[in-house]
């Protein structure tokens, strides 16, 4: 993980987990891995790290179980600030797409770090690659790849302007392994290349130092 920098983006949301939320029992447990219906209509689960809540019976990625708690009833979930998943639909209504992407790039804000893909998201997030991809174009005006390469470039150029770190070592640390890679990327989205950009703001900082 990345030393302690600020990447400008907003935080997640603190879910108000209320007195309704229960302890998750092993059986509920078995039942959320299992994907089994029969459980439907006695308790939801919301997980914290994407705020979404569902139905046992959803066929979306199995959550850490620390970051998973349980509802008696969908309006519980709701109370607690969770959202309804696009996929299994607990309170058989559709989340609105704005809601959606606000997911998708709040989870991406907090993750860029690590390895993303389109299928990974669509599973996280509960829906298909190719409706998340299409729902966040026309939302974001911008592709959901296009979207993690701004931030990863975002928080690149805060560990350039405030480290001394190694371009390889900040191409790790913003989620590219490829150093050649993050530099050509880099250069394309700020036509310089990191080493120009850490140049450049040493000598604007110089500058304006100079100026004081």
């Amino acid at each position: 993980m990345p030393d302690s920098i600020n990447n400008g983006h907003k935080e997640s949301h603190d879910h108000r987990i209320s007195n309704d939320a229960e302890i998750i029992t092993d059986e509920k447990w078995q039942a959320i891995i299992n994907n089994d219906a029969a459980y439907n209509n006695q308790f939801f689960y919301a997980v914290k790290s994407t705020g979404i809540f569902c139905k046992p019976s959803c066929k979306s990625r199995v959550p850490k179980k620390e970051n998973v708690c349980i509802f008696a009833n969908a309006e519980q979930a709701l109370r607690a600030n969770f959202r309804p998943c696009k996929r299994c639909k607990p309170t058989n209504e559709k989340m609105p797409d704005s809601e959606w992407v606000d997911l998708i790039t709040e989870y991406i804000d907090k993750n860029f770090t690590e390895k993303l893909t389109l299928k990974l998201l669509a599973d996280i997030c509960h829906g298909s690659p190719y409706h998340m991809h299409r729902t966040f174009k026309k939302i974001k005006g911008i592709t959901l790849v296009e979207y993690i390469q701004q931030v990863r470039v975002h928080a690149a150029k805060k560990y350039l302007i405030q480290t001394n770190k190694a371009i390889g070592d900040i191409a790790i640390c913003v989620g590219i392994a490829n150093a050649p890679y993050f530099i050509t990327l880099f250069k394309k989205k700020t036509g310089q290349t990191p080493a120009q950009f850490r140049q450049m703001s040493k000598m604007e900082e110089t500058y304006n130092g100079n100026k004081e």
